[in-house]
């Protein structure tokens, strides 16, 4: 008798063990959540974006002949949450909405997506709106670039590049004294070719010899560029093979450039919006092309060429002008208009 009684509770008790958990299952508990509709690759196809939570709509498809339904909508739902449903990526917690709505933008206060209207919430579309902005900065140039060459020319190698070795010795020495401490000077280039004098019908013969020696001349003082040719030239350069102008810190340039640009396309975009009745909601994508800088052509650039001044000319003037600097930004603005 007390071994059947004993028995008997633990079966009984083994029941309560098994039956508790299923009552607590089946009270599920309805919640309301509040989000931006979003896409998704899960089976569900669409998300509710929550502050701090993603829910994803098991059963979108109920509501996806809306209007309203569509990505980046407010919306509120009410619904429950399937703990025991497991999806293909884990993207977002399971929901099995009950009622999905839009929500409007009452008050005014901005964190909405929608349009309001008497007689409840508004019907909006969203729409993207692509806007270019472009912008010119003109920025004085602080560094000067020059390449000052030697050529020298001889009936044998050795006697060419023995006379190139003095005239490339004595440029440089006065160039250096002539563009200041700060300035950077250095060789560039040195070549040595053989001259050919060509005859119809027979072999080239070598006439001579070319030596050539390349000096870079790097100056932050642009006072100081003219009178660092004339030293050149006199102490035997014969060539200024290049002249050109740049801005070492140009990045004060390049942002502003690139804050007009950006502003001038977001002036665009909420133009538009407003011409179809809406407002710019977001920005959602931001293409910056290459920020260029069109570096000025100096008055003695053309003059340069060749033969340089004679010892007895005046200064050579140098014009640097400026530097043009140019941005070009692309945005793809997300516009809410009222329908």
């Amino acid at each position: 008798m007390r071994r059947h009684i004993m028995m008997l509770a633990f079966v009984g008790a083994s029941l309560f063990l098994f039956a508790a958990p299923a009552r607590a299952l089946t009270a599920a508990e309805e919640i309301t959540v509040r989000g931006r509709l979003g896409k998704t690759v899960e089976a569900g196809g669409w998300l509710i974006l929550a502050e701090k939570q993603k829910y994803l709509i098991l059963n979108s498809d109920r509501w996806r002949g809306e209007s309203w339904f569509r990505e980046a909508a407010e919306v509120e739902a009410t619904g429950e949450v399937k703990s025991d449903v497991i999806t293909t990526y884990q993207e977002g917690t399971p929901f099995q909405a009950n009622s999905l709505r839009p929500r409007g933008n009452s008050g005014g206060s901005g964190d909405g997506a929608g349009v309001t209207g008497s007689g409840g919430p508004a019907v909006s579309g969203m729409m993207r709106v692509v806007v270019s902005g472009d912008a010119l900065v003109q920025a004085q140039p602080d560094t000067a670039v020059a390449q000052i060459a030697a050529v020298t020319q001889a009936k044998t190698a050795l006697e060419a590049q023995q006379e190139n070795a003095r005239k490339s010795d004595a440029v440089v020495r006065v160039v250096k004294q002539a563009a200041g401490a700060g300035a950077e000077v250095k060789t560039s280039g040195y070549s040595l070719q053989p001259q050919y004098a060509y005859r119809e019908g027979q072999p080239p013969l070598i006439r001579g010899y070319e030596a050539r020696n390349t000096i870079t001349v790097t100056l932050a003082d642009l006072t100081k560029v003219g009178q660092t040719i004339d030293a050149a030239s006199a102490a035997g350069a014969t060539n200024v093979d290049s002249l050109s102008f740049t801005l070492r810190r140009d990045r004060p340039a390049r942002d502003q450039a690139l804050g007009d640009a950006t502003r001038e396309a977001l002036g665009k975009a909420q133009v538009i919006a407003a011409a179809l009745g809406g407002r710019v909601v977001r920005i959602a994508e931001v293409v910056e092309s290459d920020t260029m800088v069109r570096p000025p052509v100096p008055l003695y650039r053309e003059a340069s060429r060749g033969m340089l001044a004679q010892a007895d000319a005046p200064p050579t003037p140098i014009e640097p002008g400026t530097l043009d600097i140019r941005a070009q930004v692309q945005l793809v603005a997300e516009v809410m208009t009222g329908q």
